[in-house]
């Protein structure tokens, strides 16, 4: 069997330069070595001389890592190159720049939240502690008065996205916690959703707060088959809206337009 060309990233396809090559080595030997965040990189293994790579090319290479996340540098006594860890939110901004300029569509984002929301608020039902519970309350909160302004009722359709964002730091799958991040992430960042949670509809706000009141009920009460139902139905309403506000922003536009 033949062993895979180290120089090409096998993700792209492309050749890789001596500083990412150099770098891919220095993260195979963190995972070889059980390193952990916090530890300092022996020196041996950013050494040029025993690398056998230039300064420039082993300087490049530790800026491909830090840019990563992968390692962080401090200077003075007791400085050096240490191990650092990603992020999770750090690692969502990395991949919403992979849809700016190609964004998905509100069908893609809601096909994933309907499968994988109803699970995300499975997964804390009855697993909550009281601070964690007073958290999820304290978003409800900010939106439970009608707003005033239209800026204020911009701002609580993003606190409703948050209240979403709070169950996944409670999640015990990370895996699952990190994809329901990143979905909203994208709700947050497309122009049409923007758009869309700046029009004024207090019946929207109504309809969010009946089913997030419901589900910190059955979150509470430990049921988790309860919380599924809950989430999926808020999911399939909430898209509905989302679609129908798009088409008719859609039609408003090509009015516009032709006017």
């Amino acid at each position: 069997m033949t062993a895979p060309d180290r120089t090409t990233d096998f993700k792209t396809g492309k050749r890789l330069r001596r500083p990412d090559v150099v770098a891919q080595k220095i993260r195979e030997k963190v995972l070889e070595a059980g390193l952990k965040p916090g530890d300092r990189l022996p020196h041996d293994w950013i050494a040029p001389e025993v690398v056998k790579v230039s300064r420039g090319t082993l300087r490049e290479a530790l800026k491909v890592l830090e840019f990563q996340g992968l390692i962080t540098s401090r200077s003075g006594p007791g400085g050096g190159v240490f191990v650092a860890a990603v992020k999770p939110g750090e690692a969502i901004r990395l991949l919403d720049n992979l849809f700016l300029f190609s964004p998905p569509s509100i069908t893609d984002i809601y096909t994933l939240r309907k499968q994988l929301e109803p699970e995300l608020a499975a997964s804390v039902a009855g697993r909550l502690t009281e601070s964690a519970f007073l958290s999820l309350q304290s978003f409800i909160r900010l939106y439970e008065d009608e707003p005033k302004t239209v800026e204020e009722e911009y701002a609580q359709r993003l606190a409703e996205l948050d209240f979403h964002e709070e169950l996944t730091r409670h999640c015990p799958n990370p895996i699952l916690a990190f994809t329901c991040s990143f979905l909203l992430s994208l709700l947050k960042d497309m122009t049409i959703c923007r758009s869309i949670y700046r029009e004024t509809n207090p019946d929207l706000r109504e309809t969010g707060l009946h089913y997030q009141v419901q589900l910190l009920r059955a979150i509470k009460a430990g049921d988790a088959e309860l919380c599924r139902m809950i989430m999926r139905g808020h999911m399939i309403e909430a898209e509905k809206y989302m679609l129908a506000r798009a088409v008719m922003q859609g039609r408003a536009e090509d009015q516009n337009e032709t006017s």
